[in-house]
């Protein structure tokens, strides 16, 4: 197989995961604000809503509206849990529960690092491949990367919320490969999700992998 001149990843589910699961999480900080539940049953709820939600992008670019339009977008989908739950009006302050929750996920705290991650990162790096993420995240991404010291590796990143167009969409995978100049065939994708990541690349004629972490 030819070497390829990038290699772009996603993120979340491929380079790095949720400590036991996003419900766990919403759990920890939501007993703080009176609501104590099954993590478990929350966690269930929180994918439903999401997988409901639209797509995290936006018609503007502008930074600053962009980083409110994407805190308001995750506080939905956190009502939206709650309320499928008959919980939301257990809370005792709902949107000082969200800040919290909302700045928590921008840390390194809920987050872990694949095994397999750290040593093909450097294996590719060593092979003069340049490394890039596409990813259907929001400018938070760039904190976490910096806190779990993955930031070296990438020369660039593309994320759904300031490109107005979210994976498998093609315009997200063409203005990544734009960055390099590099036709869609030199390029890898590696992604855990079938439907955004492999045929969302392969689509564009990338040559695609599917990472399954199950």
């Amino acid at each position: 197989m030819m070497k390829p001149e990038v290699i772009f990843l996603d993120a979340v589910g491929t380079l790095f995961g949720v400590k036991n699961n996003v419900g766990w999480a919403y759990v920890e900080i939501s007993k703080k604000y009176g609501v104590d539940y099954d993590s478990e049953l929350v966690n269930q709820a929180f994918y439903q809503c999401f997988k409901d939600s639209s797509p995290l992008s936006f018609d503007t670019q502008e930074e600053a509206l962009v980083k409110s339009l994407e805190f308001d977008w995750w506080k939905q989908i956190a009502k939206n849990t709650f309320e499928s739950l008959n919980l939301l009006n257990d809370f005792t302050n709902f949107d000082d529960f969200f800040v919290e929750l909302y700045q928590h996920f921008a840390t390194e705290k809920p987050w872990y690092i694949y095994g397999d991650v750290i040593a093909n990162l450097n294996l590719w790096k060593k092979e003069g491949i340049e490394l890039s993420i596409i990813s259907n995240f929001d400018t938070r991404i760039f904190s976490v990367l910096d806190s779990l010291d993955l930031s070296q590796y990438f020369s660039s990143i593309t994320i759904s919320s300031l490109s107005g167009v979210a994976k498998p969409q093609p315009d997200i995978f063409i203005k990544a490969l734009n960055n390099y100049n590099c036709p869609p065939e030199n390029a890898w994708y590696i992604g855990d999700s079938k439907k955004e990541d492999y045929w969302g690349a392969k689509a564009v004629g990338m040559k695609s992998f599917w990472l399954s972490r199950e």
